[in-house]
């Protein structure tokens, strides 16, 4: 089972290293993190993609909630949420491939950002289904290259105190 951490710390140099450093130290894996401000320039906000069952997450909450720099730990995926990915994919395209590509970034509401003579990178945003979706679709060029940000996700409604 995949939870949803989202993880209020100090904005200070180590903390994303303390964090991961705890991670791997129990044998944990992380499925994706992403890490920025907030609002208040000296908070960041980590959002952590951890598999595991509910035992797992009580250890992770709970040695997060131990680390000097962790201001609060909430477990939001079973909240009601909001939640994107960001997704660039390099894809190999040439004359004859170009208008097939760009029927399938269409039909994802995605955006093609670059376009090179052997080469489109095509710029996605959704959940992980819609970004594994036209992934797949898109292996038939040819993928060269592509990056993931990993979920980011808030709470929906008022803000979550």
């Amino acid at each position: 089972m995949k939870h949803t951490l989202a993880v209020l710390v100090e904005n200070k140099s180590g903390v994303l290293s303390r964090v991961s450093a705890l991670f791997s130290r129990r044998g944990y894996n992380i499925d994706s993190l992403a890490v920025g401000v907030t609002e208040d320039p000296e908070i960041s906000r980590m959002t952590i993609v951890v598999h595991g069952d509910d035992h797992v997450l009580e250890q992770v909450t709970k040695q997060l909630n131990k680390l000097v720099d962790v201001i609060k730990v909430s477990d939001i995926g079973g909240d009601e949420t909001v939640e994107r990915e960001l997704a660039l994919i390099k894809v190999a395209a040439d004359a004859s491939t170009r208008s097939e590509i760009i029927q399938i970034v269409d039909i994802f509401r995605a955006r093609i950002v670059d376009v090179a003579p052997k080469s489109m990178t095509v710029e996605v945003t959704g959940d992980e289904a819609k970004i594994e979706a036209i992934e797949k679709l898109l292996r038939q060029f040819g993928i060269k290259e592509m990056a993931r940000t990993g979920k980011i996700a808030l709470v929906r409604g008022p803000k979550k105190v």
